[in-house]
């Protein structure tokens, strides 16, 4: 297993995410130096206090280990469409009740559910080689053969996977060669720069295309917020085939191994995966030095789905850096972990204090933003009340689909370098 945490968290009121107080002295030694803690905090870090460590929000000793996902889970049907051998394009259904356990999230983090695809031959061996299906899984892999009864008392972190390690590593060696391949889902990650007073974050994504559905879903949205929700076969014709591609954001798909653990004592299996990690491609190295493996397009996806035809020695070569992926600045307010709103993903002005300028792209955004039913997606809002999330701007509680809109109403280029 991987021999250190992805990360460490510290939020106001909250002591370290994901961080179990036994662990904290192991780690101490690598906190001071990274943060440069005095004497005082020194005290708490190692007595596992749940007192704020306010000197600081983040820290990242690996990367990857906070995505977006924002589509509600029909949207992700729809942005999953496939062709099948026989050029017939499908929608991959939910697992039973995967979908009810998968909540869309601005700043999902590990040991949460997120959504994956994968072959649905590992749930049914009769179902066609070529069929996928989605399921929610935990992020963190917990191995088969981990034998406590509760995944948290795992000492290391299982949320990356390194390429070059993936068969050195009973954890993750074991599910490579049975072929338990899944394709993480996400609008995109976020990676933290180091920087001279601190660490500022990104968000990484595929570029998007110039065309879209955005000027029709802008002219409907005000109809749209009182609509009932789609059925789930919508978009389906006779037969169960999709009726056309997804033509909104287009989701990053990164390649990932998973494994089934059931506890010593009985009960219902747990589903989880981890990420892996390649070099950084050559736009992403001053970000940081490591990026996910990503699979670029339908035919890498099936490559890597397919355990049957692709053995798990030939997959491993889909695993490359690639100079595909483009990035914003965001703001430091997707470090807490507890926030949940477009606000984590929306670009700021690095060069400017203040608050930037309207231009036209952010004006688009804005507008999406403002205008946009929120119906569609199930939002969680941690720790904010009712009253409190209406007081909001809207631009701080709609859907995240605003960012599809500010890349479309942009004649710029998606930044790369």
């Amino acid at each position: 297993m991987e021999a250190e945490p992805v990360y460490v968290t510290a939020c106001t009121s909250a002591p370290p995410s994901r961080l179990l107080p036994r662990q904290i002295p192991a780690l101490y030694s690598k906190i001071h130096r990274t943060l440069n803690l005095t004497s005082d905090t020194n005290s708490e870090v190692k007595s596992g206090s749940d007192t704020v460590l306010e000197k600081f929000c983040f820290v990242s000793f690996k990367m990857c280990g906070r995505t977006a996902c924002t589509l509600a889970p029909d949207e992700l049907k729809r942005a999953c469409s496939y062709r099948n051998r026989r050029g017939q394009r499908r929608q991959p259904r939910w697992r039973d009740g995967d979908a009810d356990n998968y909540r869309p999230s601005y700043n999902k983090n590990p040991q949460s559910m997120s959504p994956v695809l994968l072959s649905q031959r590992h749930f049914d061996k009769d179902a066609p080689v070529d069929k996928c299906v989605l399921a929610s899984m935990r992020w963190g892999l917990v191995p088969s053969w981990f034998k406590e009864s509760d995944p948290s008392k795992m000492q290391y972190s299982t949320s990356n996977c390194r390429s070059e390690n993936i068969l050195q590593k009973k954890s993750y060696k074991d599910p490579m060669l049975k072929g338990q391949r899944c394709v993480i889902l996400a609008d995109g990650f976020y990676e933290w720069q180091k920087v001279e007073k601190g660490k500022q974050p990104f968000f990484i994504y595929f570029p998007q295309t110039q065309s879209g559905p955005s000027q029709e879903k802008r002219k409907n949205s005000d109809s749209e917020s009182v609509r009932p929700p789609a059925k789930a076969s919508s978009g389906l014709m006779k037969g169960g085939e999709a009726a056309g591609e997804w033509t909104g954001w287009r989701l990053l798909t990164m390649a990932g191994v998973f494994d089934c653990w059931t506890p010593p004592g009985g009960g219902e299996p747990l589903y989880s995966y981890s990420v892996i990690t390649v070099n950084a491609s050559q736009n992403l190295q001053s970000i940081h030095d490591r990026m996910p493996a990503i699979l670029d397009g339908e035919e890498e996806v099936r490559q890597w789905l397919d355990f049957g035809e692709v053995k798990s020695l030939e997959a491993l070569k889909l695993l490359q850096s690639k100079n595909i992926l483009t990035f914003h600045p965001v703001s430091s307010f997707v470090n807490n972990t507890r926030n949940n709103s477009p606000e984590c993903l929306q670009p700021v002005d690095l060069n400017s204090k203040k608050e930037p300028k309207s231009t036209a792209s952010s004006k688009m955004m804005a507008s999406w933003l403002s205008s946009s039913s929120p119906s569609k997606r199930k939002e969680s809002h941690t720790s904010e009340s009712k009253e409190e999330q209406e007081s909001k701007p809207l631009n701080q509680r709609k859907s995240a689909g605003g960012l599809q809109q500010w890349l479309q109403g942009t004649n710029k280029k998606p930044r790369t370098k």
